[in-house]
Parts: C-alpha cells; structure tokens; sequence
C-alpha cells in the first residue's frame, strides 16, 4: 500500500511518499508555496499539487497536516497562520473531495511530528513527559504522557511578553526582527522556562526545519532542567507522522 504525507504550513507545503518501515521518505519530498491568502480551497490546490508531482507512485491513502486545532480528524477548530475562512470547516471532505475520493487523514502537524519522534526519532523509549516543539511560522507543540499523544495543546499560543509566544520566539519573529542567535535563543530560553513552569516535561524535543541548525542556539540555551535535543527526523517528521496517521486510520 502507497501512503503519502502531506505537511501544510504557513510558508509551504511538502510532502512525499513514505517507508512506514523505516519512517523515512520513499522519495525526495516535493514543496509548493503556500497561496496567500491560505484559504481552504487555494490550500488543497496546494496539496493536489505536491500529489501529483508523484505521477508514478499513485498513493492509496493521504495524511495531511494541518496548522491548527482539528477534531475527530476533520474538523478545524484554530486557524493562526492560514486565512480564517479554514474554521469549522471539513479538511478531510474538503481534501479528499480535491484529491478524487482518496482516503484522507487530517491532523494537528505538531502531532503528527511528534508522533514520528517518539516512533523513529528522539523520542524513542522515552517515557515520562515529552513534549516536541516545532519552531516555524508560529510555534506547534505535541505533548506527551507516559507516549501517549495529548492532542491539539497549541501551546504556542501562550502569553509571553503580552504577545502569543509565536510572535515572540518563532523562527519566523528572529527573521522578522534579524535577531542574531543569541538574542533568539533567549527568548527561546524564555518560551522554555515559562512551558516547563506548566508541564514540567523530561524532554523537550526542538523541530521543524531550524533543528537543522540546532548547533547554533541549542547550546545557548541555560537553565531549563529538561533535557533539549533536536529532532532526529527534523522538518520531515511532520510528513512521517501524517503518513502513520493515516495508515492506522
């Protein structure tokens, strides 16, 4: 069986098939822009796109991310860094109808990371409180006791500073505001001590694509008494993750 991921962000949209047995990509994952404004039919031509770039391996199931809250695996509830008109709306009818009928999965991407981190990557083995965090666009965050998903915390919507948490420590606020890694490690350093005083994890897990750079500000970071690592499977884990979904679906 052919499952794909598909992982929607704020500034792009990838996806490829997946190994389900090695949690890896199958093939080179392809990346769309994401239409501005994000609405909820531009976004699924998006995902049609990258789907049909795979022209010779036709998949029988998609999972697909999603940059907010969902529920039962359908429904969008939160829509921060896409257009508003996404709320309420069915993702899964939407995306499946856009995609010819295909058997469509729907899910938090944080979650879906994070699932593949505690599968495949970091997070293997671990138990007590892991909590993964994807720094991007805003902040998506997938919380987990004892390896079992809390799903849809969006815990980087807390407040920090005044501001949601997003806006202050994500990877796009130090391109934003061209902070140098110092300065964006301590507000990253704040963000962490300020999750820790709630949740207080063993683990935190640092992804989306900026682990890739993980040398540069991880080392920075002083005073969390959680163990921080990067993510093994860094901005791929989003794509895993949805394609586990929807193989268990």
């Amino acid at each position: 069986m052919q499952i794909f991921g598909v992982d929607i962000g704020g500034s792009g949209i990838k996806g490829a098939p997946v190994d389900l047995e090695r949690g890896d990509l199958a093939q080179e994952r392809h990346k769309v822009l994401t239409p501005h404004p994000a609405t909820p039919e531009g976004v699924a031509d998006g995902v049609k796109q990258v789907i049909d770039h795979f022209a010779d391996a036709r998949p029988d199931r998609v999972g697909i991310t999603f940059p907010g809250v969902v529920t039962g695996g359908a429904t969008v509830r939160t829509a921060a860094n896409v257009d508003k008109s996404w709320i309420d709306v069915d993702a899964r009818a939407l995306l499946s109808k856009k995609l010819g009928g295909l058997p469509v999965t729907v899910l938090n991407d944080a979650d879906a990371a994070g699932v593949a981190e505690m599968h495949f990557g970091a997070g293997r083995g671990r138990k007590g409180t892991v909590l993964l965090l994807t720094f991007g666009t805003g902040i998506g965050s997938a919380l987990f006791s004892e390896g079992v998903l809390v799903p849809n915390t969006e815990l980087g919507h807390l407040e920090l500073n005044g501001h949601d948490a997003e806006k202050h420590a994500s990877t796009k606020a130090r391109e934003d505001h061209d902070l140098s890694w110092e300065q964006w490690a301590h507000r990253v350093q704040k963000y962490l001590a300020h999750v820790e005083m709630l949740c207080s994890p063993e683990l935190f897990i640092i992804g989306g694509g900026i682990s890739r750079k993980a040398h540069k500000f991880l080392p920075l970071i002083k005073g969390i008494k959680a163990e921080i690592v990067p993510a093994e499977l860094q901005n791929n884990a989003g794509i895993v993750g949805a394609a586990m979904a929807a193989s268990r679906a």
